[in-house]
C-alpha cells in the first residue's frame, strides 16, 4: 500500500467526530425542538458518512481538497444553525451562507475528481 492510497486519518476522524456530534444534535432536536437543530443535525449525518468515503478514497489532491471543503462547509453551515437555535445568535456573520458554499464547492470538486481521475497522488 502506498502512502497516497492509505486512509487519510485525521479526515476519518474529523468525519467521526462529526457523525458523533451529528447523533447528539439529532437527540437535542428531538428533545427541545428547533427546526434548525433538525437540519444541523441532519446535514451532519448525511455529510459524516461521505466525508468517512473520501477518507478512504487514494489521496489525489482534488479528493483531499473537495472532502476538507466539504468539512469545513459542514462545521460553518450546520455550526450556525446549531447555534442560531441554541444561543439566538450566529456563529459570525455570513457563516451559514459561507458554509453552504463550502459544500457545494466540495462536491463540485468530487465531481471534477472523477472526471478527470483522482490517482494522481498529491
Amino acid at each position: 500500500m502506498t502512502p497516497a492510497s492509505h486512509p487519510d486519518r485525521l479526515l476519518l476522524a474529523i468525519a467521526g467526530a462529526l457523525g458523533a456530534i451529528g447523533v447528539a444534535t439529532a437527540a437535542a432536536a428531538s428533545h427541545r425542538g428547533g427546526e434548525n437543530l433538525a437540519i444541523a443535525a441532519n446535514f451532519m449525518l448525511v455529510h459524516a458518512p461521505a466525508l468517512v468515503g473520501l477518507s478512504l478514497m487514494p489521496r489525489g489532491r482534488l479528493i483531499r481538497l473537495a472532502a476538507y471543503l466539504l468539512a469545513l462547509g459542514l462545521v460553518l453551515f450546520a455550526g450556525d444553525l446549531a447555534t442560531r437555535e441554541l444561543q439566538a445568535r450566529a456563529l459570525f456573520p455570513l457563516a451559514a451562507p459561507l458554509g453552504g458554499f463550502g459544500l457545494i464547492g466540495g462536491w463540485l470538486l468530487v465531481t471534477v475528481a472523477a472526471i478527470i481521475g483522482w490517482k494522481k497522488p498529491g
